[in-house]
């Protein structure tokens, strides 16, 4: 048995997982989110010879109120296949070194619908409809800052709202992510670099990527090649 200082957010990849959480024994499979909150001992265990895989995300404990550890004690697992998506989502995002807008982005609705789940029970609360107003002030903030971004959290205290509820106005609205309209807005600003004749390298620099490999990825899923064929493919004039 041992506690963290943080919540953790477990999933399970392979094999099903038992586990004293307080009093109670629970388990948890493959399609499962289980939020184990800070302080409360636990221990886990799998049920056959060939183990588990798991997951695990560890969050402030301020992440989350402290008034749900005892809704997360009585019912760990949240069996929501939107949720399960939107974490394998977020693990990815992070395997990968995305841009730090779209952990945020993706984390800011994973936790609104594990409040939803903790405050409201096994239903999520329906979510309201999108604030063009919001979504209209994140765009105009997005693009101030294309070259050095902003953070989510700073965003929505710009805004004065939540950083769920700022997101999910951004994509009723525009039907994008903000991390995916920021990448563009960064796209279509290489692309004119490099138009004026700026080597790939720098084109990446001044338009907000962290490197060339960076900016070649999103370039060529955007525009279809790479930023060096598209340089040499443009006109003289």
């Amino acid at each position: 048995m041992h506690s963290h200082d943080a919540w953790t957010l477990l999933l399970v990849d392979r094999g099903n997982v038992v586990y004293d959480l307080g009093r109670s024994r629970h388990a948890t499979e493959r399609g499962v989110l289980t939020v184990l909150p800070p302080d409360v001992s636990h221990d886990g265990r799998g049920t056959t010879e060939t183990g588990y895989r798991k997951r695990v995300l560890y969050l402030e404990r301020g992440t989350l109120d402290e008034r749900l550890i005892g809704r997360a004690v009585d019912m760990p697992a949240l069996q929501d296949a939107r949720l399960f998506e939107r974490m394998d989502a977020l693990h990815a995002a992070l395997a990968r070194r995305s841009d730090p807008l779209e952990a945020e982005s993706r984390l800011a609705l994973i936790l609104g619908r594990i409040r939803a789940r903790l405050s409201g029970g096994s239903a999520p609360v329906a979510s309201a409809a999108p604030n063009v107003r919001l979504a209209e002030g994140l765009r105009e903030l997005l693009d101030s800052r294309i070259e050095t971004g902003v953070s989510l959290h700073e965003a929505a205290e710009l805004l004065k709202t939540s950083s769920d509820r700022l997101v999910r106005s951004f994509v009723g609205s525009f039907g994008v992510a903000p991390h995916s309209y920021l990448t563009g807005r960064r796209v279509e600003l290489a692309r004119r670099h490099l138009l004026d004749g700026r080597p790939a390298a720098e084109a990446a620099a001044l338009a907000g990527f962290y490197d060339q490999s960076h900016l070649t990825r999103h370039f060529k899923r955007l525009i279809g090649v790479p930023p060096a064929t598209f340089a040499r493919a443009r006109p003289a004039s």
